[in-house]
């Protein structure tokens, strides 16, 4: 690669920005915000749940939360793109306490690296399946 070709691409890569005098949202798993370059194409990703290939959902909510990211990858590499491409999350967790942030940080780390996006974590009483206990939707900034 030419170091003009990786110049453009470094340019091209949404711009994490947590700022100095707020508290640092990253060993948390998200970002404060992050910037887009340029005039490119976002896309909406709907919300990911924990079905596997056949639409079944397993009880367990940390099998959901591992099945919801892959379904997610899923989709951005479908659309072309790559994890670090995610510019903002949107989480939304059944009967949410504290327990389960370890388990929802450590998913988003292992899926997004220190590449983290944007996030907001929504409490809910039930999604729209039942037996849904996690689910995710994302921004992809496409260049």
């Amino acid at each position: 690669m030419t170091l003009e070709k990786q110049n453009l691409e470094t340019t091209l890569r949404p711009q994490i920005v947590n700022p100095g005098n707020l508290h640092d949202p990253s060993p948390n798993g998200y970002s404060t915000a992050v910037v887009t370059p340029g005039a490119g194409r976002l896309a909406f990703v709907s919300g990911q749940g924990g079905q596997d290939q056949t639409g079944a959902l397993s009880p367990d909510f940390g099998a959901q939360v591992e099945q919801a990211y892959t379904n997610l990858k899923a989709v951005i590499h479908a659309l072309g793109a790559q994890c670090d491409q995610v510019v903002k999350l949107t989480v939304y967790v059944v009967d949410h306490d504290l327990s389960k942030l370890g388990l929802l940080t450590d998913a988003v780390r292992r899926v997004f690296g220190d590449t983290l996006p944007a996030q907001t974590l929504v409490p809910v009483p039930k999604l729209a399946i039942e037996p849904m206990l996690f689910e995710v939707e994302a921004v992809v900034y496409l260049n």
